[in-house]
């Protein structure tokens, strides 16, 4: 299967946005910690639910992507019937 360049921007994103929750996750706790350990998990929470957003967001990209191939390939068939119909 042959990978377009937006795939692979794509899944490098995808991969960066997993490293940016899982070590920003590790640096916000680590940071608030001196407030509390309630205090903390709190924020850290937040960011890690703040940052899951970025990969909703480029997941949205992949399928919304697969759904325009999808649609054009339909596009295409049906322009072929219409022609042959009309021949």
């Amino acid at each position: 299967m042959q990978e377009t360049t937006f795939h692979r921007i794509v899944s490098f994103l995808l991969g960066a946005s997993w490293a940016i929750v899982f070590f920003g996750a590790l640096i916000t706790f680590k940071s608030f910690l001196f407030l509390g350990l309630f205090t903390a998990i709190f924020f850290t929470v937040f960011f890690i639910f703040i940052s899951l957003f970025m990969i909703l967001a480029l997941d949205a990209f992949v399928i919304n992507r697969k759904r325009l191939q999808e649609v054009q390939k339909q596009t295409k068939l049906l322009e072929k019937l219409n022609n042959d119909k009309s021949v």
